[in-house]
């Protein structure tokens, strides 16, 4: 899950982004308003943290001009204030949630996910296909009954294709969706996490596979389905 982090504070930002790049999620950083507009133009988000007041203004305004510009992406407000007209006005300017700092991250992300599931209506979050189950909540994968380990990397990959299983998904979607701004990826980082991926899902014995669709992307099929 791809999210934009607004917050100027340097120290909680690099902490924040830590935690949720461990747990999945590829990360950006705006430090101003300004800069949040420019990211927001250039990549697709599945959510956004912003601190309350930036250093360029506040933050509810901005928000308010992206609802009313048709965007829906859930939106997630941290601040030290907490009064509670000032929390209606956040949640009347177009917040899905309000979380008061100083929070522990584990709570941040518990919030994240709950939004996530909201926007996307989902009432089981478990994916599956063929014999395996994932967890997104856990970030756990299970083939039949039987915990498998992956790496996060991977495990990213995983949950993108199953979201879209039977689908061919395009290499440029997968990218965008598994690697902030900032991320150092190397030319074939896709290909070893896609390459990485297959192992794990052969050696666990998963009735699944990851098929290329080249010079496009990849496809999630059941292995008695014919190859790409």
């Amino acid at each position: 899950m791809r999210t934009l982090l607004i917050d100027h504070h340097a120290h909680l930002t690099r902490t924040i982004q830590g935690a949720l790049e461990d747990c999945g999620f590829a990360v950006d950083v705006a430090r101003t308003l300004d800069e949040a507009s420019t990211a927001f133009c250039c990549a697709s988000y599945h959510i956004l943290l912003l601190e309350l007041v930036m250093p360029d203004g506040d933050s509810l305004p901005w928000l308010a001009q992206l609802r009313s510009n048709g965007h829906s992406v859930p939106a997630l407000i941290m601040s030290s204030v907490d009064d509670l007209e000032k929390r209606i006005a956040i949640f009347n300017g177009g917040a899905d949630d309000f979380l008061r700092k100083p929070f522990c991250t584990e709570e941040l992300i518990a919030r994240m996910r709950a939004i996530l599931r909201r926007s996307t209506q989902i009432t089981d979050p478990t994916l599956a296909f063929g014999n395996l189950q994932f967890d997104p909540i856990g970030r756990q994968v299970f083939v039949e009954g039987q915990v498998v380990k992956i790496a996060r990397r991977e495990l990213c990959i995983l949950e993108h294709l199953l979201n879209r299983a039977g689908r061919t998904v395009p290499r440029a979607q997968l990218e965008d969706s598994l690697y902030a701004f900032d991320d150092e990826v190397s030319a074939n980082a896709l290909e070893v996490g896609i390459y990485r991926l297959r192992k794990n899902l052969s050696q666990s014995g998963a009735t699944l596979r990851i098929n290329t669709a080249r010079g496009i992307g990849y496809i999630l099929e059941l292995t008695d389905a014919p190859s790409a």
